[in-house]
């Protein structure tokens, strides 16, 4: 290593220009098998300014643009350490030289609110980890548009908690210490530039922030490893092997799609004889049911012309029995579906359940005697209840892994789902698939108001006692304006108690999905009863997510998958591709348009529409989310032998019907789970692209999951091939152009790609 070159006193001691020199030339850093050398460089401060600058192989550049001047005091030079004091603004500053880094600590003393914008970054083009990664040229004129006076939160929009800055000759990488309380704020007015602001709340102890600060290569590999060593360094590094280690279950995510599964009908269309319960439907049961539906059911009264429709009809048509099937799917979950009065013919064992009182059945104890209670009244009109699940359910996860699909993980909308259909959850775990439900603590509503399942919490006393307060007194909105959100430092007892009502059911989830806890999407509270700072609000869904996986032994993921959570989370939905569909009205509402998502909506009870509908989407929002362009796998490069990520499930593999093809090269050159969206007819129209493009998927990734992700590399000029390795000897050349490519002489089809596993070499065409 070499010395620290002396502090230089240019000019006066109020402007001086302090320096010294960073060098770890003989020692790269170093992660398993993958080696970057962090380069050498001198580095300049003008303290009235805080502009920063760096000089490596005699070229110079600034690491932070000058503020506007500020009056200096105190200004130290111990000989490893620089600091000064701006005290009209009570900051102090601190920089620390060390062998590979600078290390810049910014502080206040003030116990009352205080704020600083430091640095303030201009560049060639920036490597950010928005979501997977970016790169972005600084004058690149989709992403000035996109970017023009955003303010991206940091914990929330950053993946991983550092960013990059191409200059001319090398690139300039910001490590984050302390993410919370700060924002990215974009200026495009010529070029892309931006400005880290950070607040020092009064609620906040923590009173400092700052960055490590390294010259690399100007290679994503280099910039991602940087930050991985860092993480190492640091204990904040596990991977999937390790989490393997301690529930061997991950090992079911080793080359396994991810699918949601949708089927909400207690019994099926294919279960009902319809000219039977046509004519031997008894008046009495047909006027309870409909009864249900009016008075219990919010816009039950549709599904209840639905049963006079039945004895209208000649024939009895498909929209008919999908709104028949959802009625009796829906009255089947009440509790009030038991009437003496009306079924009156039951055997021993439903009385038996009847004897224990509604009330006191867990779900599907209480499902399974509503439809005991059903079958009583209208004997052979409907099949015997064994079969129930069959058609829709048991026999599509049987086809499934007939079909070679070996490892699965598959969502349920909820665990409502997995109450109508313990038969799916159970045959789907025993042929060796993770299975769980879509559960969240992000939003609660009034009692007796609840809009959705996962805003209802038995303690009622959380809506006034446990939601969160912004600075101003207000109560912060939940999920689309509906309800508030709930302070996770206190949801831990309701957390514990619904996941335990849950699986005290007897039912065979083993693994379980977190709405938003890995999105950063957190909140100081200023509730003067329950004080939460940012930091506090991480942590306690932390500590929710190490609930399920150390007690129940679940295998955890969440949605948003950024880097806090890497160490307890085996999997996240939305690195990959991001919600984004409100950001357009054509998307979002107008149902006119080709571009509209679709509803939240079946009229079967399957797929809603918003994940069966294939629609195309407009150049701009292609160019920010998908196009490989701009991509490159920061995420990947850091933690693919960690956390497996793939899309947010509205954008799953075959949503956007002209991208299907790039979407399937994609998820083999970076390692994905293609994601799905299945219901009995979804399978069946969708089956053979399914099962040909995931098994080609899958036998590489049970490969490449296990290994870290080594190297990545831009082959073409228009950038439309790319390469990725994986460990020494696995390694991936994507075609995403329209044209062969020759590689080292292989010719690469369009839209095609070639694996290299050691001595063995495959070309790959993805069909739709």
């Amino acid at each position: 290593m070499k010395k620290i070159l002396p502090v230089m006193l240019i000019t006066a001691m109020v402007t001086s220009v302090l320096a010294g020199c960073v060098n770890d030339k003989s020692v790269p850093s170093k992660v398993d098998n993958t080696q970057i050398a962090n380069l050498d460089f001198n580095f300049h401060v003008d303290p009235e300014t805080l502009a920063l600058e760096v000089e490596s192989n005699g070229i110079a550049e600034r690491a932070s643009e000058p503020l506007e001047k500020m009056e200096v005091s105190n200004l130290k030079d111990s000989g490893d350490t620089i600091t000064w004091s701006y005290l009209e603004k009570d900051i102090d500053v601190e920089i620390k030289k060390s062998d590979k880094y600078v290390d810049v600590t910014i502080k206040t003393s003030k116990d009352e609110d205080n704020k600083f914008a430091w640095p303030k970054v201009t560049g060639d083009g920036y490597m950010l980890p928005l979501n997977q990664g970016k790169y972005i040229p600084s004058n690149d004129s989709i992403w000035k548009d996109y970017l023009n006076g955003e303010k991206m939160k940091v914990i929330e929009a950053l993946s991983m908690q550092f960013f990059a800055v191409d200059k001319s000759a090398y690139s300039l990488v910001y490590i984050i210490n302390n993410p919370y309380n700060s924002e990215l704020n974009f200026k495009t007015d010529n070029k892309i530039e931006f400005t880290y602001n950070h607040e020092f709340p009064a609620i906040n102890e923590q009173k400092e922030y700052g960055f490590r600060i390294y010259v690399t290569d100007k290679k994503p590999v280099d910039v991602a490893k940087t930050y991985k060593n860092y993480l190492i360094e640091q204990g904040a590094f596990k991977t999937l092997a390790d989490k393997a280690e301690e529930n061997s279950n991950i090992e079911k995510l080793y080359g396994a799609p991810h699918a949601y599964f949708w089927d909400r009908t207690v019994i099926s269309e294919e279960n009902i004889e319809w000219n039977k319960l046509r004519d031997h439907l008894p008046e009495k049961l047909k006027l309870w049911i409909q009864g249900l539906l009016t008075t219990k059911v919010e816009d039950g009264s549709e599904l209840s012309a639905a049963f006079d429709d039945l004895n209208n009809l000649d024939y009895v048509d498909k929209y008919t029995e999908n709104r028949i099937v959802k009625g009796l799917s829906t009255v089947m979950q009440l509790k009030e579906f038991y009437n003496p009065e009306i079924f009156t013919g039951i055997d021993k064992e439903t009385q038996e359940l009847v004897n224990r009182k509604t009330e006191n059945l867990n779900p599907i104890e209480l499902i399974d005697l509503n439809k005991r209670l059903f079958k009583s009244e209208l004997g052979n009109a409907v099949d015997p209840i064994a079969k129930w699940a069959d058609a829709n359910t048991v026999d599509v996860i049987k086809d499934m892994k007939d079909s070679g699909l070996g490892n699965m993980w598959i969502g349920l909308d909820d665990w409502q789902e997995g109450f109508i259909k313990p038969e799916l959850v159970k045959e789907a775990e025993e042929l060796g698939y993770l299975i769980g439900p879509y559960d969240s603590y992000h939003s609660i509503h009034e009692p007796g108001k609840e809009k959705w399942e996962t805003a209802k919490f038995k303690d009622t006393s959380l809506y006034e006692k446990a939601t969160v307060t912004n600075k101003d007194g207000n109560k912060i909105e939940g999920f689309q304006g509906e309800g508030r959100k709930l302070n996770p430092t206190l949801a831990m007892p309701s957390v514990k108690e619904r996941i335990t009502s849950i699986l005290d059911t007897g039912i065979k989830f083993n693994s379980w999905f977190l709405d938003t806890d890995g999105t950063g999407e957190i909140y100081d509270d200023y509730s003067p009863e329950h004080i939460t700072t940012e930091k506090e609000d991480i942590q306690a869904r932390i500590k929710r997510m190490e609930y399920l996986q150390k007690k129940w032994k679940m295998i955890v993921g969440t949605e948003g998958g950024n880097d806090f959570a890497n160490k307890t989370i085996a999997f996240a939905h939305g690195i990959e591709t991001p919600s984004f569909s409100w950001m357009d009205e054509d998307m979002k509402t107008n149902k006119e348009s080709k571009y509209y998502v679709g509803r939240y909506y079946s009229s079967s009870g399957g797929v809603p529409e918003l994940f069966s509908k294939q629609i195309p989407i407009k150049d701009k929002y292609k160019k920010l989310f998908m196009d490989s362009n701009y991509t490159i796998p920061l995420y990947k490069l850091v933690y693919n032998d960690s956390v497996i990520t793939t899309y947010w499930w509205g954008w799953g593999t075959l949503k956007v019907e002209d991208e299907i093809t790039n979407r399937m090269l994609y998820e083999v050159l970076y390692n994905v789970p293609p994601l799905y969206h299945i219901d009995k007819h979804e399978w069946d129209k969708h089956k053979e692209t399914i099962v040909r493009h995931s098994n080609v998927w899958s036998n590489f990734s049970r490969k490449a999951i296990t290994k870290e992700m080594t190297d990545f590399k831009i082959v073409s000029e228009d950038r439309h091939v790319q390469m990725t390795e994986y460990g020494k000897s696995l390694s991936v050349i994507a075609n995403f152009s329209e044209d062969e490519f020759n590689y080292q002489g292989e010719t690469i089809p369009g839209k095609s790609l070639l694996i290299i596993d050691g001595n063995s070499k495959t070309i790959y065409t993805p069909k739709e």
